[in-house]
């Protein structure tokens, strides 16, 4: 699927390698707000490490089920919203996402990750859908809980970031307790 149109405000787009300065320039001006949380941001240092990611993510599309979309609010980029280490065989993935600091608190998230678990749930034959984050990533932790996600508790060093582990949070949703409406 190459977009989802939301609303008239929101669109989701299939992430290509033409969005790659856009990606990169977004993380580049958000990086005290996204490297906070998030380990990638520090070995992004080029466009290319962009296109580096842009490249695997389209190198596996066919096969893994994995998918990444630029998400676009009022014809602005937003952010990042998709699917990874989907696991077919048990029919669950991990959704992950990120917002640039100037469109946090606009429900941009919340409404794309429950069009995507629309999507897995019903079109991609995903069972069980996770989000980790990071302990202490509050705002992750909230959308979570809002969208319906039950705590399943701390995965211990679950994460390498700035050369140590760290503790995550996990969070499920599975396909018997999503209400399609």
């Amino acid at each position: 699927m190459q977009s989802i149109v939301i609303s008239t405000e929101l669109l989701l787009d299939r992430i290509e390698l033409r969005d790659a300065s856009t990606i990169f320039n977004a993380i580049d001006q958000n990086r005290d707000h996204l490297g906070r949380w998030l380990p990638f941001v520090h070995y992004t240092k080029a466009i290319k490490d962009s296109e580096a990611f842009i490249r695997t993510i389209i190198s596996q599309r066919d096969e893994s089920l994995n998918e990444q979309y630029t998400i676009w609010f009022k014809g602005d980029f937003a952010g990042i919203i998709g699917f990874h280490n989907t696991d077919r065989v048990n029919e669950k993935c991990e959704m992950g996402y990120w917002l640039i600091s100037d469109m946090k608190g606009k429900g941009i998230i919340t409404q794309s990750c429950n069009t995507l678990i629309r999507l897995a749930f019903e079109k991609m034959g995903i069972n069980r859908i996770t989000i980790r984050s990071a302990i202490g990533n509050q705002a992750s932790e909230k959308i979570a809980k809002r969208i319906g996600f039950s705590y399943e508790g701390i995965e211990r060093s679950g994460e390498r970031f700035e050369d140590q582990f760290h503790n995550i949070t996990v969070w499920s949703l599975l396909k018997s307790e999503f209400t399609f409406e």
